[in-house]
């Protein structure tokens, strides 16, 4: 096939469609039809240097995406098609890549380091092209400064690629001598040193051993200490970038360069460009997270040590650095509280200032408080909006004895400001200020005196009310501030505070969710997130209230379902909108639907909601609607038996969802829905369950679901079982199979990091689920001895989790459950096989003197259940 490659890349780029399109899918062909004819011509494009830029980057870019992909299966895919591939074929591309890094086009050695870095990443860890790393090596030597920053740029890659048990040490060592040495402050090409200092952020996973070393450690931290006083600004933010890195990886390895870091930190913040003066200020930011972790482990009971000290580095470095940053929370840009996305250095200083708060207590306060007292009525609205800013950073971290008193003197200030302050940015920070007050200072759990009391609420919510009329980026932290209001009545009973106003407070809330501008500064967003929290927080008393929204609400869902052709903007606005109104009815049936005194009245708006929420549905295309299917299962769940009447229509839609696998958050949703389903409609849900179950067996089996899912569906399985009882006989022989091959799995997975730990418990606990609904959902049937032939594997089960010691509470409480519920279902049969079981007295003995109560409980009733089957 004698293809132009030349041509048709640069076609692929042309402003014409047509043309574009044409060559898109000659490209695809000749992809499908000879892949390493495809590969090799890519390659030989981009080390051509006669070629034009344009087609060489493109064929670059053709090749990494032919090597890489964002989903897993789809990685796993391409990682296996370039393994099989011709031995000669794969030495061919590879050396022309290699060859690629001298080319004297800066584009072409770039795109070429992450192809050669996608090839490592695949072929490093089984163990191939052994010789890479020596010859990237070699190329260091070179004379020409492009080779050797290519090559740099290319070890940075790799590194980024490949994980640093696949390479040994000694190559790790050649790899930072190299990277170190290109950093020198003696490298006379910025370029070069450039590419170094980048490729070390990506090289310090790999560093473990070296700054262990105390020689090799000085020396790194010497290195990139010069380079943030480089003359050139890109070195300086990338050697700060490296110094951010080391103090999260290497926090308990920097107690001996904390001053000098502390100066070069605070000469960058003060004197520096702003993208050098963000990163030393991250610095800091990442200190305080190291910190705070450490300090939770302290003080929390399950490790009453933590792995690492704590150096207090925070604590030691407050009277500089708190200074430091209050200084930069007068380097406010005149609309950055019109721009959503804006970052700046009075942003970053008022985040570390709030960590610094979260990491010392009460030890900030009288740091901030002389800047805030002076500062808060100076002519200047900079000096205004810094002190407000600087109050509302330290509110969460220091105790509340300590701040209340502060608060009732600031507290009439700020409403004060609020209304009056000229500035609108001052006015900003004054309504999230607030809204921080409300959050942490607020509420039934504080022993301290109420700062809201029953004096000045109604004036707290009069100038909120007001506020709300403000302009939008205003009125969004009022609804914030108001969200926090609410919140922090949740638990008052009958006797809210709120309850008087209740009325006007959702009035105002609907009539801003209408205003003109809504759609600026999340606005819309914010009156209904406020809405739903004042209703979930609301009291029987302004029930009343409540059911007056819902055919307001339904109404506006309606209206938005009348619209007739819309541009691709406006569906995605009016689908957001949709998101919002379904919300909303969601937390309305979850309130009116829980209480005796409203369920009945509200339970007749059903069919016309359940009308409502199917039309979503049905003006989206493939997708489903989340939130439309979240309100649903709360229909269900207030409806009870009579959402059986539903099911017909609505079954399309939830099986929709269980396809899902695309957006695995709406299968995630939709799973848990048909969970809302069993308990609704208990064996009701039979006709639909072939349809589900066979749905979800195949969402088990695919590579392609995110592995987040699986936990709910294994659950889900336990919810059906409940519901429909023996009746579940049909899917025994499907279902747990699967669940003792992932049983097996998850007991014996070694968890490498905390989120690994989360994720095995999760699917631990959705397996336990599984197995307690089915035994559960078959007790006192003639046919609990289909579930003999599993029991010995259940103990199997719960004896590998007892003996690997890395179960949470959750999961310990679920596996005891299961211990009873074994015994409980199958009775004196189960006996001989609980008395075999190697741990089960011990795990018991374990559970019954557990601290959660709830461990405890499932524990006691367990001992019953055995003791009942062991003597039978």
């Amino acid at each position: 096939m004698s293809l132009d490659v030349t041509q048709i890349l640069l076609s692929a780029q042309s402003a014409d469609g047509s043309i574009r399109k044409h060559a898109e899918e000659s490209l695809k062909q000749f992809q499908e039809q000879n892949l390493p004819g495809f590969l090799l011509s890519l390659s030989t494009e981009l080390a051509t240097n006669e070629k034009p830029e344009e087609s060489r980057r493109l064929a670059g870019l053709i090749l990494k995406n032919a090597l890489d992909a964002k989903e897993q299966h789809r990685k796993n895919e391409l990682f296996q098609r370039w393994l099989a591939l011709d031995a000669g074929v794969k030495a061919q591309v590879k050396a022309l890549l290699l060859q690629t890094l001298s080319s004297p086009v800066a584009s072409a050695r770039s795109t070429s380091s992450q192809v050669i870095a996608k090839i490592a990443g695949i072929e490093i860890p089984q163990k191939q092209w052994p010789e890479l790393i020596g010859s990237l090596l070699s190329n260091i030597h070179q004379v020409q400064p492009n080779v050797k920053q290519a090559t740099l740029e290319t070890l940075g890659y790799l590194c980024e690629e490949v994980s640093p048990e696949a390479v040994d040490q000694d190559q790790v060592n050649k790899i930072l001598t190299a990277v170190v040495q290109g950093m020198n402050a003696s490298e006379g090409n910025s370029e070069v040193r450039l590419a170094a200092t980048r490729a070390l952020y990506n090289a310090l996973g790999f560093a473990q051993v070296n700054f262990s070393n105390d020689m090799e450690r000085d020396y790194i931290m010497r290195v990139v200490c010069e380079a943030t006083q480089s003359p050139d600004v890109k070195i300086r933010q990338a050697a700060f970038e490296c110094l951010v890195a080391i103090s999260s990886t290497y926090y308990d390895k920097l107690a001996t360069y904390m001053q000098d870091i502390f100066n070069i930190t605070a000469k960058a913040v003060r004197g520096d460009e702003e993208s050098v003066a963000l990163q030393a200020m991250e610095f800091w930011s990442s200190i305080c997270d190291e910190e705070i972790d450490i300090l939770d482990e302290y003080s929390s009971e399950f490790t009453a040590d933590s792995d690492v000290p704590c150096y207090y580095f925070i604590k030691q470095a407050l009277p500089a650095l708190v200074p430091m940053l209050l200084e930069t929370l007068l380097k406010q840009e005149d609309d950055q509280d019109l721009d959503e996305g804006a970052w700046n250095l009075a942003m970053a200083g008022g985040t570390c200032l709030g960590l610094v708060a979260r990491t010392v207590g009460d030890d900030i306060v009288p740091l901030v408080m002389p800047f805030v007292e002076e500062n808060i009525t100076k002519p200047e609205w900079r000096h205004r909006e810094a002190a407000t800013y600087a109050f509302g950073s330290i509110l969460e971290g220091p105790s509340a004895d300590k701040l209340t008193p502060l608060v009732n003197v600031a507290l009439n200030f700020m409403l004060s400001a609020l209304v009056k302050d000229p500035n609108n940015h001052v006015k900003d920070t004054t309504a999230w200020t607030l809204g921080r007050i409300f959050e942490f200072l607020h509420g039934s759990a504080l022993e301290t005196a109420p700062v809201i009391t029953a004096e000045n609420c109604q004036q707290i919510l009069t100038v909120l009310l007001q506020s709300m009329k403000d302009v939008p980026n205003v009125a969004e932290k009022a609804c914030g501030a108001l969200y926090f209001l609410a919140q922090g009545y949740v638990d008052a009973g009958s006797a809210s505070p709120l309850s008087p106003f209740f009325q006007d407070i959702v009035q105002s809330l609907l009539v801003t969710s209408h205003r003109e501008d809504a759609g600026e500064s999340r606005l819309r967003t914010a009156a209904y997130e406020t809405l739903n929290e004042v209703v979930r927080c609301s009291t029987e008393e302004t029930a009343p209230i409540v059911m007056q929204l819902v055919p307001v609400i339904m109404m506006e869902l309606h209206n938005t379902l009348e619209a007739g052709k819309l541009s691709t903007d406006e569906r995605e606005k009016r689908s957001d909108l949709q998101g919002l109104l379904c919300g909303c009815l969601q937390v309305i049936i979850q309130k009116l639907g829980g209480m005796e005194s409203t369920k009945f009245a509200f339970l007749q708006y059903a069919d016309q909601m359940m009308d409502l929420f199917l039309r979503v549905f049905a003006c989206r295309n493939a997708t489903v609607h989340e939130e439309a299917m979240l309100a649903i299962g709360a229909l269900a769940y207030a409806a009870g038996s009579s959402f059986a009447k539903y099911m017909a229509q609505f079954y399309q839609y939830l099986e929709m969802g269980l396809q899902n696998f695309e957006e695995y958050q709406v299968c995630a949703i939709t799973v848990g829905v048909v969970g809302d389903l069993c308990r609704a409609l208990e064996d009701k849900i039979l006709p639909y369950c072939d349809g589900i179950m066979t749905q979800l067996l195949k969402d088990l089996s695919s590579n392609q679901l995110h592995r987040s899912v699986k936990p709910p569906i294994f659950s889900c399985f336990g919810d059906i079982a409940l519901a429909i009882g023996e009746n579940f006989e049909k899917y025994l022989i499907y279902a747990m199979p699967m669940l003792q091959s992932a049983a097996d799995l998850s007991a014996h997975t070694t968890a490498t990091d905390d989120e690994m730990l989360d994720y095995t418990n999760q699917l631990r606990n959705g397996i336990l689920e599984a197995y307690s609904g089915i035994l559960q959902g078959f007790k006192s049937s003639p046919k609990t001895q289909l579930l003999m032939p599993y029991a010995p594997h259940i103990l199997q089960f719960l004896d590998a989790l007892h003996n690997g010691k890395d179960m949470d509470d959750s999961v310990m409480k679920t596996a005891i459950g299961v211990l009873g519920d074994l015994a409980d279902t199958l009775g004196v049969n189960a006996g001989p096989l609980i008395n075999q079981s190697t741990s089960s007295k011990q795990f018991l003995d374990e559970c019954l003197s557990s601290d959660d109560p709830l461990v405890k409980e499932s524990a006691d009733w367990a001992r019953i259940a055995i003791s009942r089957a062991v003597s039978g």
